[in-house]
């Protein structure tokens, strides 16, 4: 009967692996250990691992710390990784003990199996070792923060390219709707006009504010503990693979890294994932408030503001015929929840460091990585299936405008805040237009009052 297991030991004991499986025994255990969130390690951070472990291994051959034949063997087998042939290898939850160990592991085994097979040996047999040979020079404390910070980079370009056609959609409904005045609101009161144009142009202004505030946070995660080792004293890693490491991981993942000035404070302090977390919070915040504002101007149809229309997108109710909801709007406001909630995760994770390392990294990329994707896929459904589709309810809009007793506030200049509150008061207790009790009052002749109150020269704020 052919045989289904080998068995591997470690410093614990031993066990049995599938025969045909590339992880070994440390990645067997950590996935018996960690049955956390049911999610294993998120994709682009498992390539980022790999491709810390291709330029690992051209650094420790230029440092000779391993001959020719086996950086080879490891960086073919790296490659095949990164193609996607050892997808189901990589079986370690997203959530884990141990600050990463069992993934970093987890990748080494893999990779070492591998490269075993390509220099003529079997999986479990480890020519190349997992640790002397793939993880040699390195440790779990600058692997792991280094692939979440190149993680991070990688979905932060995604989330940006977003964040940008966004906003352009929102420029393009700016212009769109630049003539259509209608009644600001403060405090959910009639305040003064205000140009639905305004509005959307407001809307891309912060939304652009808080992509710089991200991308500015972001400029740390380039900043990489790699050659610290396990405290950032370079213990185990001699001065020529400390010194060239980052430069060949820069060439190996085509971004423009930097070595930490201080190795011991960027391995035990994470203060920069806090920073990318309140910017990602604060975009989120703007985003849902702007959605907020969406699901206001659009109530109704009848009985509500109506003053413009979203994109009809699906049945609003399983029992009421007709109705339609602002599902986008709602699902953004949603995502916004959880990265609000995210973000204190993480903050809780990089406080609870002690002494020289952080052991929370896996909870902080965890938390961090769904903020950046759910972020990504919440602003591109937003354009898409939202912003770009608005219509403005343009005769509605001036009809609430006229009937506010808003306008108002532009009288006082002329008439005093007393008489124009005495006017405001009426005109609400009569069901009647401001302008019409001015003119009836004989206050202002018609001329005069059709300039006071010409919305278009209230909205006009670069006059």
């Amino acid at each position: 009967m052919e045989e289904k297991f080998r068995i591997e030991s470690d410093s614990i004991g031993s066990l049995e692996v599938p025969i045909d499986a590339y992880y070994g025994v440390q990645t067997l255990r950590g996935y018996q250990n960690f049955r956390i969130t049911g999610q294993t390690m998120d994709k682009t951070f498992i390539k980022n691992i790999v491709l810390i472990k291709k330029a690992c291994a051209k650094t420790n051959l230029y440092a000779k710390n391993i001959d020719e034949k086996m950086e080879s063997a490891i960086v073919k087998a790296c490659d095949e990784a990164l193609d996607g042939k050892f997808d189901n290898d990589f079986i370690t939850d997203a959530i884990q003990g141990g600050a990463g160990t069992t993934v970093n592991m987890n990748v080494n085994e893999v990779i070492a199996n591998r490269a075993t097979e390509i220099l003529g040996g079997k999986k479990g047999e480890y020519i190349c070792h997992p640790n002397d040979h793939v993880n040699c020079s390195q440790s779990t404390n600058d692997v792991i923060p280094s692939a979440g910070k190149l993680t991070i980079i990688d979905l932060f370009y995604k989330l940006k390219s977003s964040v940008i056609e966004l906003t352009k959609s929102l420029d393009k409904k700016a212009i769109e709707f630049k003539d259509i005045i209608k009644m600001g609101r403060t405090q959910l009161e009639d305040a003064v006009p205000i140009r639905l144009g305004q509005e959307f142009s407001a809307y891309s202004s912060g939304i652009k504010r808080c992509l710089t505030f991200l991308e500015r946070a972001v400029e740390q995660m380039y900043y990489l503990n790699m050659g610290g080792t396990a405290i950032g004293t370079t213990i185990n890693a001699n001065k020529v693979y400390v010194n060239n490491i980052t430069e060949n991981l820069s060439k190996v993942t085509g971004y423009d890294l930097k070595q930490a000035e201080d190795l011991i404070d960027a391995t035990q302090n994470l203060d920069g994932f806090v920073l990318v977390s309140g910017a990602l919070k604060t975009l989120a915040v703007n985003l849902s408030k702007m959605c907020n504002d969406l699901r206001l101007m659009s109530s109704g149809p009848k009985t509500g503001f109506e003053e413009i229309v979203l994109p009809a997108m699906q049945n609003g109710s399983s029992i009421m015929p007709g109705k339609v909801n602002p599902v986008i709007p709602e699902v953004v406001s949603q995502v916004a929840f959880a990265v609000i909630g995210n973000d204190m995760s993480i903050a809780m994770a990089v406080e609870a460091g002690q002494l020289e390392l952080n052991a929370f990294e896996p909870v902080i990329f965890y938390k961090m990585f769904e903020s950046l994707k759910c972020l990504d896929g919440a602003v591109k459904t937003l354009k898409e299936n939202c912003i770009d589709g608005i219509i403005a309810n343009k005769e509605h809009c001036e009809e609430l405008l006229y009937d506010s007793v808003g306008i108002i506030t532009a009288l006082c200049p002329y008439i005093g805040y007393k008489k124009s509150a005495e006017i405001a008061k009426r005109a609400l207790k009569e069901n009647r237009r401001v302008k019409d009790l001015i003119l009836e009052e004989k206050i202002m002749n018609k001329e005069t009052l059709d300039k006071v109150l010409d919305p278009y020269a209230m909205t006009s704020v670069e006059e």
